[in-house]
Formats: structure tokens, C-alpha cells, sequence
């Protein structure tokens, strides 16, 4: 199973060497504006330079891991994202999870993103919202709201967000807060490095949470769009640490014991803008 998972990251960064040598790249950084998606875990609207539909696929390994962090197997995420119009964004994704106990879990999420402040040059400073549903690996239907913002220049990409859940399920907490926060910096012509970090049930560090209790991964995380490809790559990795456990576990699925065990998953993307 690692085997298969080194092999496609070989894969991948073979596929981005070759676009890399077929792609003139004048250094300038303007390409890494048209990606559609250079976080892994934070999303957000489209800018104007990347005002087109893309169609991106994703995959992960996780040990020890729980939604939305990572999933306890394989997993792999085809999702589609594109502009509407008038700073609008639609993104949907769809996925399947070959989990290591042997079963097989499908999810599905479909979210319709609005800049409010920006989001009309491709650089600078953009603020808005979403509203969106899931089905979760778990079968749970969860609405969710987020608020993001985002910064762009060419050596820069920072993005955060903090995204509000509401699970149609007695037997899950209220509400969910699941914050995010990526930073990239431009490390060499279209490539660039940073660190994305995601937490979630954070209430868990001062109240007891029906969910386990808090958890936080912390990654590092690479992204590269080469010049005059339609190719966007994106690569991210790192521990995930349960930081307090709840005595409040007394179902099963989604609301269960966290495991004792430090987790760890790795997500990559690739994107590509076929419109």
C-alpha cells in the first residue's frame, strides 16, 4: 500500500518535470495566479486570472487520521471548479476511500463561493463566503458555511479559512469550527514552499466536545504551476496531533474515540483548466 503511494508521488513529480521542460517560464511568477487550487485544505474563490473551470484530481494516504484531516486508507477526489460570474465560484468533489480495514466509503460536496471585498485584480487582498453541503465518508449529510480570504503577489500566496459545520445527526456536536491557514512562498521560478495547518473541534481545549476533542495537523506544503501549461501540481504532508481526547465517546462512526496514536496523512493535486 506505502509502495503504491510512493510510486504515484514519483509519478507525479516526473509529470511536473516534463511539463516543467516543455513550459517556458520567465520567472515572473504571473502563471502561479491561474491555478485553481494551491491549497490543499484551504479553498477559496477564484481570482480573475484563474476565471476559467478546471477539473482536479486528489488522492491521500492517512494512518491514524479522522474526516476532514485525512481518511484511514486510500483515498481519491475528483472535483470540478469553476467561475460563475460576478466573483461567484463553484466547487464540487466527489471521492472514494479504500479504507485499511477493507471497507469502501464514497463522499461527495458541492459549495458555491462569493468574494465580497477584491476579487477583481489577481493580486491583493480578496474576502468572502461560502454555503455548501456534504456527504460524508461516514453517510452524515453536514451543511457548511465558511468564511475565507486570501493574498496574492507573485512571490507570495497566503489563505485561511474558517469554516462552519452543522451535521443533520443527534448524535454529533452542534456546530463544527474547522479553521485553516496556508502560506506560500515563491522558492524558484513557478515553484513554491510553505507550511498549511488545519484545526478542528478546538472547543475541545476548554469544554468537553461529543467528537473526541481538538485535533491539528501541521504540514508542509509545495505547489508548482508551470509557465504555459494548463498543469497545476499541489503537495501536502505532516502529523496530525490529537490534543485533548474527550470522555464524552459513547457512539460510534464520526463520534468515537480519536485515536491514541499520533496520525499522519499526505495529499497531492493535480489540477488542470480545461475552459
Amino acid at each position: 500500500m506505502v509502495g503504491k503511494i510512493y510510486f504515484s508521488l514519483f509519478l507525479l513529480l516526473s509529470i511536473s518535470y516534463f511539463v516543467k521542460a516543455q513550459s517556458f517560464d520567465d520567472g515572473s511568477g504571473s502563471g502561479s495566479f491561474t491555478q485553481p487550487q494551491p491549497f490543499l485544505y484551504t479553498i477559496n474563490a477564484l481570482n480573475p486570472a484563474a476565471r476559467h473551470w478546471s477539473l482536479n484530481y486528489s488522492g491521500g494516504y492517512g494512518q491514524y487520521t479522522v474526516t476532514p484531516l485525512g481518511f484511514d486508507g486510500v483515498n481519491q477526489n475528483v472535483a470540478v471548479k469553476g467561475y460563475l460570474g460576478n466573483r461567484f465560484t463553484l466547487f464540487a468533489t466527489m471521492g472514494i476511500g479504500f479504507g485499511t480495514g477493507g471497507n469502501t466509503q464514497t463522499f461527495q460536496q458541492a459549495e458555491i463561493f462569493k468574494d465580497f471585498i477584491g476579487g477583481k485584480s489577481a493580486s491583493g487582498f480578496r474576502f468572502g463566503t461560502s454555503l455548501g453541503v456534504i456527504r460524508e465518508f461516514s453517510n452524515d449529510i453536514v451543511a457548511l458555511s465558511r468564511l475565507n480570504a486570501a493574498y496574492e503577489n507573485a512571490a507570495w500566496k497566503l489563505a485561511t479559512n474558517v469554516r462552519v459545520e452543522k451535521a443533520f445527526s443527534t448524535v454529533r456536536d452542534k456546530f463544527d469550527v474547522i479553521s485553516s491557514f496556508g502560506i506560500l512562498r515563491r522558492i524558484n521560478g513557478q515553484l513554491f514552499g510553505g507550511v498549511e495547518a488545519v484545526g478542528q473541534d478546538l472547543e475541545g481545549l476548554w469544554e468537553s466536545e461529543t467528537e473526541g476533542g481538538a485535533k491539528v495537523l501541521v504540514g508542509p506544503t509545495l505547489n508548482y504551476v508551470p509557465m504555459g501549461s494548463r498543469l497545476s501540481f499541489s503537495l501536502c504532508a505532516g502529523p496530525i496531533y490529537y490534543v485533548t481526547h474527550s470522555t464524552v465517546t459513547l457512539f460510534d462512526s464520526a463520534v468515537r474515540e480519536l485515536p491514541s496514536n499520533t496520525g499522519f496523512t499526505i495529499k497531492f493535486n493535480v489540477g488542470f483548466n480545461f475552459l
